[in-house]
């Protein structure tokens, strides 16, 4: 069975979808956002491809596209889309993907399902993406429980921003995961500089293991 890399974070915004790009490029691998909430601009889908230089045939399509820049839950209600969690799985992929939730790791897919529930349901090894700001270790200890708690295999962490080594090793000893690496803020982020800063960066090796 193919396993796929599922991706989550601590919060929304922390850059996510830059290490999705990077990763599926690193990885050799496709890129599929299942709920996309907020259409203005660049979707994540986009920025995947344009960072990671996916072709069009590695991105897959999203299975809802929600006009509303909300919750999945709230956006769906909104857009008057009813989302069933239950039908909710990767369509046919020629090879393994990289797999985006939105936002963080409880946030609302509909009024009785997080992101977390489908994730238990999928079985694929999760990283955690949690930035390395003041008042991470609480978020990233709560997001890990949260996910342990479903019983959710957790591959470990990537950190985000700049290096902070005791709240690394904090969070990634109490919350028994390993530390997969960690990205900098990139000035300017493109294509390049993120493939070179995945290469330098992050443990590839451990995740391609990890991915089986």
């Amino acid at each position: 069975m193919t396993r796929h890399l599922v991706m989550t974070g601590t919060d929304t915004g922390i850059g996510k979808t830059v290490v999705a790009a990077g990763l599926a490029a690193a990885l050799g691998t496709g890129y599929w956002k299942p709920v996309q909430s907020g259409l203005d601009g660049e979707t994540d889908s986009e920025v995947a491809a344009r960072l990671g230089r996916l072709p069009p045939g590695r991105v897959l399509p999203e299975a809802w596209r929600l006009a509303t820049p909300a919750s999945p839950h709230l956006a769906a209600e909104i857009d008057g889309v009813a989302i069933d969690p239950d039908a909710l799985d990767p369509p046919p992929a020629a090879g393994p993907l990289v797999i985006e939730g939105a936002g963080g790791v409880l946030v609302p897919l509909t009024r009785q399902v997080v992101f977390a529930d489908l994730f238990a349901r999928w079985q694929w090894p999760v990283v955690l993406c949690a930035r390395t700001g003041l008042g991470t270790i609480n978020h990233s200890l709560l997001s890990l429980e949260a996910l342990q708690a479903r019983r959710v295999p957790v591959a470990g962490i990537v950190f985000i921003g700049e290096a902070r080594p005791d709240s690394e090793a904090v969070i990634t000893t109490r919350g028994g995961v390993p530390h997969l690496g960690r990205l900098p803020r990139l000035d300017p982020l493109d294509a390049d500089t993120l493939a070179a800063a995945i290469r330098q960066g992050i443990d590839l090796a451990r995740l391609e293991r990890i991915r089986g």
